[in-house]
């Protein structure tokens, strides 16, 4: 039987309009100490993003989502955040804020491979089946 390893791992959400308080999740962060793991994968609807707000500017939210992604390799890519240990960087990424991109609440599970943990929640909570599509 594998080992399973304890991870972490919080949701990211767009909120173009905060005092709304509608969001759409377009990428998980997930974190493992044990196995040295801090990734994060986004995927944003952008059709989605518009139908919540169509003057969202969507070069902004993609630098910042783009960030999120630079942060979890750490590094002189991240900046000074980049500097920190891994742990520290996603406690500084799941931080409460009242921005245009946001966090869920930490959510633990355990998992033998943190990468297909952060795949199967990419499928589960943030891609979506296009109600077009046959399936």
């Amino acid at each position: 039987m594998p080992t399973l390893h304890w991870y972490d791992y919080a949701i990211v959400r767009v909120v173009p309009r905060p005092e709304r308080e509608e969001f759409l999740n377009v990428g998980v962060i997930v974190s493992c100490h044990a196995a040295k793991f801090l990734e994060a994968r986004i995927e944003l609807g952008e059709s989605r993003l518009l139908a919540l707000d169509p003057t969202v500017d969507l070069l902004l939210v993609r630098a910042h989502l783009t960030a999120i992604s630079r942060i979890c390799a750490g590094g002189l890519n991240a900046g000074p955040i980049g500097k920190l240990s891994q742990r520290e960087r996603f406690h500084w990424l799941v931080a409460p804020r009242s921005a245009m991109i946001q966090t869920s609440a930490v959510h633990s599970g355990r998992c033998a491979d943190p990468a297909q943990a952060l795949d199967h929640l990419t499928s589960t909570v943030v891609l979506t089946l296009d109600p077009a599509t046959p399936g």
